[in-house]
């Protein structure tokens, strides 16, 4: 399926709400991701995305048929991890198993890198999160570690994993 990525426009917010407002979207992201998920929600989530663009964060919507329909972000490190960048993203549930997450993915690794001095993009998926842990190994990440009871979401506690992509492995 053909999609695009581009910056948030503040009139994304009503298209995404119906996607971002499903349950089984929200069990795999971390709590500051609402459920349920209003357009106030929104607002607020593209304001941020928006007024820092460029500054610390690359943020981006996913375009399919010219409506948002999820999200994908890369949030530069500071400190010692100033040269590592952390990924993030949803995508609604009917665009799901199409290939455009691990598309996305890959577009993003490239204009992160090709973006900022970084070495390094890491993503955390929950462990029990088959489809977003494919996507990252269809998109050249390699899994660093399970950390084992390292989330609680929903009273319960989840092992997360560590997916990492090299700037050299993006290269080759």
């Amino acid at each position: 399926m053909n999609f695009t990525l581009r910056p948030w426009r503040r009139e994304d917010a009503a298209a995404i709400v119906p996607y971002a407002d499903d349950p089984l979207v929200a069990r795999n992201l971390r709590d500051v991701f609402p459920n349920p998920y209003t357009l106030a929600d929104a607002q607020g989530f593209l304001s941020s995305c928006i007024e820092r663009e460029g500054r610390g964060q690359l943020c981006r919507t996913i375009v399919v048929d010219g409506k948002a329909v999820g999200s994908i972000a890369l949030i530069l490190g500071d400190d010692v991890y100033r040269k590592s960048a952390e990924l993030g993203y949803w995508l609604g549930r009917p665009f799901w198993r199409q290939g455009i997450m691990t598309a996305a993915v890959k577009e993003m690794c490239a204009l992160g890198f090709g973006t900022w001095d970084i070495v390094r993009i890491h993503a955390e998926p929950y462990a029990r999160n088959a489809g977003s842990r494919g996507v990252l190994e269809k998109a050249g990440f390699i899994l660093e570690g399970i950390q084992r009871k390292s989330v609680f979401k929903n009273g319960e506690f989840l092992d997360s994993c560590i997916y990492a992509r090299l700037r050299e492995e993006a290269e080759r």
